[in-house]
């Protein structure tokens, strides 16, 4: 916690968080409805929208979202805006997993750097266990507005972004290029 409040210091804003285990944010709704911009970060994502479920944070997420709050996250936290897609929640394999579906569309992160993604999300799709979606490489962003993508961006020279359809025979890939952020 101590890096996120480090990280946005210099720049003129107010960060605050909501920490579903120390529970200090008496109404959830409220808090989130007030925020300008929720981000959230990786980690487990089975785990993170069970708990939001639990409390009430994936209603509250998407009534934010409906009133114009920006959402963003990494890994599990940009997986859990769309459908569906790939996660390693569980120990030792890549499964589908339902997500909150704000974007139409299946997600991977980590395309490059955890070698059992891009072939699992390719075969998923390929089968129809996913829809037709999205990838993207470590370091790199996708930019969607009214739930469409815009734009991939990115700070890391060489790393793509990926539209992942289903195909007469398997999956088929398109390379994004991202726009370079300096």
């Amino acid at each position: 916690m101590r890096r996120f409040y480090r990280a946005f210091r210099e720049l003129d804003c107010t960060p605050s968080h909501l920490d579903l285990f120390r529970q200090t944010i008496e109404d959830i709704p409220s808090f989130l409805r007030a925020q300008d911009v929720i981000y959230v970060g990786g980690g487990n994502t089975r785990n993170l929208l069970a708990l939001w479920k639990l409390w009430g944070v994936d209603r509250a997420v998407i009534a934010a979202y409906r009133r114009g709050t920006v959402l963003a996250g990494v890994s599990a936290g940009a997986l859990c805006w769309f459908r569906d897609g790939i996660t390693d929640s569980w120990a030792g394999r890549l499964e589908p997993l339902r997500c909150l579906g704000l974007i139409d569309a299946s997600f991977a992160p980590h395309y490059d750097s955890e070698p059992g993604r891009r072939p699992t999300f390719a075969r998923l799709i390929a089968k129809g266990k996913l829809a037709g979606g999205y990838a993207a490489d470590d370091g790199v962003a996708l930019v969607f507005a009214d739930e469409r993508f815009r734009e991939a961006v990115s700070d890391v020279t060489g790393s793509s972004a990926w539209r992942v359809t289903r195909a007469v025979r398997g999956a088929r890939e398109r390379a994004i290029s991202p726009r370079f952020l300096e």
